[in-house]
């Protein structure tokens, strides 16, 4: 077995949940949604799985009590996704092998998606791998941007997008290889001089890019794989997507 790592971000509220609840506990199809990650994530040979944890994050320690593949990392202060991957920098400091980034929100990511993954991982060793996808309407996503030669030049948000970049259908779907050594090389290039304030990790391909290393957008990500949840209605299209390819189970 590879030594692999995984971060699953699941540290968030899920204020427009309209539930107490983590939202990566909040069920879809009558298991929290978290579940679906961590079998996906265990399948494609994840021997190790760090789970960013925040809002009340007992209740996430709970749901994964006794499993000896998981370890918890506590993001405090909500300051993005880039801050909740710095949060596990001591989880990572001896580590040298590649590390996945999911989001614990996006219960139909497929184990065959990020086995595809760490094999272009493994046959390239660039310093990071995106794995992108392509959308019908991809409103609201990232795009991916590449060269005339089809290399990976960038993402660019929604908000930043020109017209002919608006076009663009294939997009980021926070799903992410990195080699750990350029991890942190680029966690310590990260910066939070955005409106926001926050951290993102979105700006790490970028980083890593402009610093001359190897960065590769990969289309292996399915159209259901961008069906995340944010809402009670993006439960209901979730759930119906499951129903249809069959991944639902109690």
């Amino acid at each position: 077995m590879k030594n692999r790592t995984a971060i699953v971000m699941a540290a968030g509220k899920g204020t427009r949940m309209e539930s107490d609840l983590p939202k990566v506990l909040v069920p879809v199809c009558g298991r929290p949604m978290v579940e679906y990650v961590y079998d996906a994530l265990r399948e494609a040979g994840i021997n190790r799985q760090i789970v960013v944890i925040g809002h009340r994050a007992d209740l996430v320690r709970e749901q994964f009590a006794g499993r000896d593949d998981v370890v918890f990392v506590e993001q405090t202060e909500q300051l993005g996704t880039g801050h909740a991957v710095m949060m596990c920098r001591e989880q990572l400091v001896d580590f040298e092998g590649p590390v996945l980034i999911v989001a614990g929100d996006s219960p139909l990511i497929q184990a065959d998606s990020i086995s595809a993954l760490f094999a272009e991982f493994d046959s390239q060793h660039p310093a990071c791998i995106l794995g992108t996808g392509y959308r019908d309407d991809p409103t609201g996503f990232g795009r991916i941007v590449r060269d005339h030669a089809g290399r990976f030049s960038g993402i660019v948000e929604q908000k930043d997008a020109n017209a002919a970049q608006q076009a663009i259908q294939e997009v980021n779907l926070s799903c992410y290889v990195f080699n750990c050594q350029n991890l942190r090389e680029a966690l310590d290039c990260l910066d939070n001089t955005n409106a926001q304030g926050e951290y993102y990790i979105t700006d790490c391909p970028g980083i890593l890019l402009a610093a001359g290393r190897d960065v590769v957008a990969l289309d292996v990500l399915k159209p259901c794989e961008s069906l995340s949840i944010n809402t009670r209605e993006d439960v209901t299209t979730v759930e119906a997507e499951m129903s249809r390819i069959g991944s639902c189970r109690s």
